[in-house]
């Protein structure tokens, strides 16, 4: 009998999409490859697109989403990666063309993955995920590039996956941050960035979305920000390069808010703005480890309070959250002993 695994499969059926656990035909690696037994995977906006249907996310249907896990090396064809190492997968095409992190095996080449840094434990890098790695490459990319840091650093979305975990990083490494959310003056939003900022709370202030947007967008703002960090795109991002001071940096990585912005020169032209567009879905993978061994030590955050822990037959419902904007901080996904 050929061994199975339980998955969690999205199928298309005369252009309507249905989503079920069930029992799928556990893959065998080929040359290069390597089969991993899931430990963690983690929810992220791509992935709740592709289990609804949204056209350009998936290559096709039926379909396992899920763009990240960890776990252990099962089986390996491969000269870097043995039996039991514990690797991470991220990004690439995990989750887009090849079956990914919901289900509770992966088979991928070797060049899609990482050692787990030793000092880090697998529910912690699915805590991360490629949430980490997108709010660790923003930050560098601001860190790299930033004359001054007199005034706050902006983060929309801050109450999301990477928004939060940026914020984290960046109240860690001693920066003022303005965080940007919808809850952000909810009970639940106040509770969620006070556990968040820590010991670090007064370096944070907090601005819910109307305010933020206020009147609309001016073609230059008054200079509120030294820098920004934008993962919902949009009208956000016009506003964010309307209100960086000279020679300030913006990092964006989202577009939760739509895929397209307005904007003038004047940001670029009278103040030397730099926009940085941020893709760690693809970035090399040397790269990738950098961040990790980053995320395990110096950039490390306890990320208990903001993460939810979940099994696959929970995973519908926080489908449904983060696509109507109610997800706080990051959602993980625990696989079973059942294997």
């Amino acid at each position: 009998m050929t061994a199975q695994y339980r998955a969690f499969l999205v199928e298309e059926s005369e252009g309507k999409f249905s989503s079920s656990i069930t029992e799928l035909e556990k893959p065998q690696p080929q040359e290069n490859e390597v089969l991993i037994k899931v430990e963690y995977s983690s929810l992220n906006y791509k992935d709740a697109l592709c289990a609804t249907g949204v056209k350009g996310v998936a290559a096709s249907y039926p379909f396992v989403p899920g763009i990240d896990a960890v776990g252990i090396v099962q089986e390996s064809f491969s000269k870097d990666f043995s039996k039991g190492d514990r690797v991470i997968c991220s990004g690439y095409n995990l989750g887009m063309s090849v079956y990914g992190g919901f289900g509770n095996y992966i088979c991928v080449p070797e060049t899609w993955i990482v050692n787990c840094p030793t000092n880090m434990d697998s529910l912690s890098a699915m805590s991360y995920g490629v949430a980490g790695l997108t709010s660790a490459a923003c930050i560098e990319a601001i860190m790299e590039n930033l004359d001054q840091n007199a005034k706050p650093i902006v983060v929309s979305g801050a109450s999301g996956g990477v928004g939060s975990i940026a914020v984290g990083i960046l109240l860690k490494l001693g920066f003022k941050v303005t965080a940007i959310s919808t809850k952000g003056t909810s009970k639940e939003g106040i509770d969620f960035f006070k556990l968040l900022a820590g010991r670090h709370e007064n370096n944070l202030s907090v601005i819910d979305t109307e305010t933020f947007l206020g009147e609309g967008v001016r073609p230059l703002d008054k200079a509120n920000f030294s820098a920004g960090i934008d993962t919902v795109g949009g009208e956000f991002l016009s506003k964010i390069l309307s209100q960086v001071e000279p020679k300030g940096v913006v990092s964006c990585c989202g577009n939760v808010a739509g895929g397209s912005f307005k904007s003038s020169v004047f940001p670029f032209i009278l103040r030397g703005i730099s926009l940085v567009g941020i893709d760690s879905q693809d970035s090399p993978l040397q790269k990738k480890q950098n961040f990790w061994d980053k995320l395990a030590a110096d950039w490390n955050l306890d990320l208990q309070s903001q993460t939810k822990v979940i099994t696959l037959d929970e995973l519908q419902e926080e489908i449904t959250t983060i696509l109507e904007g109610g997800q706080l901080g990051r959602v993980v996904i625990k696989h079973g002993d059942d294997q």
